[in-house]
């Protein structure tokens, strides 16, 4: 699935398919499907008045990062350098773009084989 998103200036292209999670992993050494969770967990504790920690805001960027890389090859290799091109990177506007790609891209789509209790 590919999904333009306006960061600032800048349109920036995000793809999510099923080789986000080895990207990510090999990237950053992390488990994508943990950190997405925890990610989510910690936003929405977050409305409810806790502080976002500071190693949400990093798996933000390592998640953008690596949907942008996914999506155009000429991002740099750096995830600095990417990051150092926009003023800010809103993680409020962005990460449900992100959660919501995720999201369709792992729907389950086989069915349940046993029925009953079999």
């Amino acid at each position: 699935m590919l999904k333009t998103v306006q960061i600032g200036d800048k349109e920036v292209l995000f793809k999510s398919s099923g080789a986000i999670p080895h990207i990510y992993r090999r990237r950053f050494g992390r488990d994508i499907f943990i950190d997405m969770d925890q990610l989510q967990k910690n936003i929405k504790a977050q409305k409810g008045g806790a502080v976002l920690p500071p190693e949400s805001l990093e798996m933000f960027e390592c998640l953008a990062y690596c949907f942008a890389k996914h999506a155009d090859p000429s991002v740099p290799e750096e995830i600095e350098d990417w990051l150092s091109q926009f003023e800010i990177l809103d993680i409020y506007n962005i990460l449900p773009e992100l959660i919501d790609m995720w999201k369709t891209e792992n729907k389950t789509t086989s069915s349940l084989k046993k029925k009953g209790g079999q």
